[in-house]
């Protein structure tokens, strides 16, 4: 089942073929082409072309055919499953010019799979023991579909194909132990990557500072993407055969980007882990008072590993008497003649008794350092000419004494609001932490000190 291909065509592009009607269809996301980007940089092997199909027979034939005749190794995942819309392993022979057959090995292992967890096998799953007849299987200690590995003629050209099962546990196993001792990156050629993140800049304004590096010609290349309120700098350098000269030349380039973006560099690979960060650094915590967010911010927070170490929790304060009674938010706020829930005095309200009413640690009255509110109109109704859907309120309080508050709008649905909400009060606490409180934040729109 391991024995490696035997020619010695070179890896030097590669194509990759997402399969499942799930996700063309918008039901799933599909990150496994996105881990083996990555993988494959690393290796020195350029990825030319992501591809997504249905599963469908057909297109998923024509789609292998078309990707290896531009590429020298093909990499696809899912459609390894038993049921009748796996069809990866029928598309494979069909590109390839061969027919399946049951492979004695790979039967054993699902038998063994089964009996291990008590079970009977299922009649459907003998199909994941086929393979075509000049393929091999990959073995899968992590679940029951083997992966495969062939090989497709393209004029005078061998073209390695891979198939890996769609669940990331599965197939990123695999393609480090199967895969990657087949692959043949050429030698003389090195690729390195590396990724910044920025916070508080628009992708246009961070293209400004950059300037002459954005140049399509400039090597390394450096280019940027955005989402929900970061910017990535992408940096790309590829030597020939040289991969010190490559990190030499990234060093280079980054040392250019930092000093054109300066405090607007967030050092972890996203906004919540960079703050998580930053408090343990500082020996620091932080609880939330949320309102438009229903609970996504503390969600954030949490979803980072050891976030218990540096969050006390939070408060969801949905209605104005909620405010008023968790957080001591003065109900005369929420008066006609008041401010309202969407002001800068209700958030700096709701932060101030977040502030006083968190307790972190063993200690009967041990504070928390930082509270940051969240209060704002989500959408689709409750907008005003004064407020429109999309106008939120954001504070930070800390225990040294400062407190501030921001208003901002934000476009889209209702979902897009809450998610940038969350984006930007992150950005507050990190602004505080990194000491640029002076930074005006991306979609910013007013500021209130107290």
């Amino acid at each position: 089942m391991t024995t490696p291909t035997t020619h010695t065509t070179m890896h030097r592009a590669a194509a990759l073929l997402s399969i499942g009607d799930e996700l063309t269809l918008g039901q799933s996301l599909d990150t496994n082409s996105r881990w083996l980007s990555a993988r494959l940089v690393d290796l020195g092997i350029a990825p030319v072309e992501h591809a997504t199909v249905p599963d469908d027979l057909g297109v998923m034939v024509a789609a292998i055919r078309r990707l290896a005749s531009g590429s020298d190794v093909v990499m696809l995942t899912g459609g390894l499953g038993p049921t009748a819309d796996d069809l990866t392993r029928a598309a494979l022979a069909e590109a390839t010019g061969d027919h399946l057959i049951e492979d004695a090995e790979a039967l054993a292992h699902l038998e063994r799979w089964y009996a291990g967890r008590g079970r009977p096998m299922p009649r459907t799953n003998l199909v994941q023991a086929q393979r075509p007849s000049r393929a091999r299987c990959l073995p899968n200690p992590n679940g029951t579909a083997p992966g495969l590995a062939a090989t497709l003629t393209v004029g005078a050209r061998t073209v390695d194909v891979f198939a890996l099962p769609g669940p990331p546990r599965e197939m990123t196993p695999m393609f480090e132990t199967w895969v990657v001792p087949s692959l043949r990156p050429d030698p003389s050629r090195a690729v390195r990557t590396r990724l910044l993140r920025v916070f508080g800049l628009g992708e246009s304004d961070a293209a400004e500072r950059l300037g002459p590096l954005m140049d399509r010609d400039r090597d390394p290349m450096v280019g940027t993407t955005a989402s929900v309120g970061i910017v990535t700098i992408r940096m790309r350098a590829e030597r020939a055969g040289n991969a010190e000269q490559a990190e030499r030349a990234l060093d280079e380039t980054e040392t250019l980007v930092r000093a054109a973006l300066g405090r607007h560099i967030v050092g972890a690979p996203d906004l919540p882990e960079a703050v998580l960060e930053r408090l343990r650094e500082r020996n620091e915590t932080v609880a939330v008072a949320e309102s438009c967010t229903g609970g996504m911010l503390a969600a954030s927070i949490t979803d980072r590993p050891g976030a218990s170490s540096v969050f006390a929790g939070g408060f969801l304060t949905y209605s104005n008497a909620a405010k008023s009674a968790l957080l001591g938010v003065p109900e005369a706020l929420f008066a006609p003649e008041g401010p309202g829930a969407v002001s800068a005095e209700c958030a700096i309200a709701m932060a101030r008794g977040c502030l006083e009413r968190a307790v972190f640690g063993s200690g009967a009255h041990e504070r928390v350092t930082h509270a940051l509110s969240v209060t704002g109109i989500a959408g689709p109704d409750g907008g005003s000419e004064d407020k429109p859907v999309g106008t939120v309120w954001i504070a930070r309080a800390s225990r040294d004494g400062s407190s501030i508050a921001r208003r901002f709008h934000f476009a889209g649905g209702r979902g897009a609001v809450r998610d940038w909400s969350v984006r930007a009060a992150l950005s507050m606490l990190w602004a505080k932490l990194s000491d640029t409180d002076d930074l005006t934040l991306l979609r910013e729109l007013e500021r209130v000190e107290r």
